[in-house]
C-alpha cells in the first residue's frame, strides 16, 4: 500500500460515514440545527462540496463547476449571519459531493507521489503544510462535521446509521 492508497481509503470512509448518517434523513431534517449556533446539515453539506473543491483547485487542478451561487450560499458570512437557506435538494447535494469526490481521487491519481511532500497552497500552510496534506484534510473534512449530523440524528430520534 502506498500513500495514495492510503489517502483514498481515508476519502471512502468518510464519505461512507457521512452518507450512513445521512441515511433516512429529510430535506426538512437538513435544515434542522441540532442546538443554537450549529449550522444545520444542509449548509454543512454544501460547506464540504465548496471547501473540497477549494482545496483540490488550489493545487492547481480543475474541479467540476458548482451550480451559480452555491459557494456563496454555503461560506462562512452566510453561516455567522444565521439566514441560512436550503439552495439544493438532498439528493443534489449528494451528487455535487460525489462529483466533487471522484475528481479529488482524478487529482490525486494525476499527482506525482513525489509531489505530496511539496509545500502546500499558502494561504492553506497552518493546517495543510504539504500537498499530501491537502489531500488529507480534503478526506477527513467529513469526518470532522460527521459529529454534528449525529447530533442531529439524536434530535429527531433517528436510529444509529452505524
Amino acid at each position: 500500500m502506498n500513500a495514495k492508497d492510503v489517502l483514498k481509503q481515508t476519502m471512502d470512509f468518510s464519505q461512507m460515514v457521512t452518507s450512513a448518517y445521512l441515511d433516512g434523513l429529510s430535506e426538512d431534517d437538513l435544515m434542522v440545527r441540532p442546538v443554537d449556533g450549529m449550522n444545520p446539515i444542509a449548509w454543512q453539506l454544501g460547506h464540504l462540496v465548496s471547501s473540497e473543491q477549494q482545496m483540490i483547485s488550489a493545487l492547481g487542478h480543475t474541479m467540476p463547476e458548482l451550480p451559480a451561487g452555491f459557494a456563496d450560499a454555503h461560506n462562512t458570512d452566510v453561516a455567522k449571519s444565521g439566514s441560512l437557506s436550503q439552495p439544493a435538494k438532498k439528493a443534489e447535494y449528494i451528487a455535487l459531493w460525489e462529483k466533487t469526490r471522484a475528481a479529488t481521487k482524478a487529482a490525486l491519481d494525476a499527482t506525482p507521489e513525489a509531489d505530496l511532500d511539496k509545500p502546500g497552497p499558502e494561504k492553506m500552510k497552518e493546517i495543510a503544510p504539504t500537498v499530501g496534506a491537502v489531500f488529507v484534510l480534503a478526506g477527513l473534512h467529513g469526518m470532522m462535521h460527521a459529529g454534528q449530523f449525529v447530533a442531529v440524528r439524536r434530535k429527531l430520534g433517528k436510529p444509529n446509521a452505524i
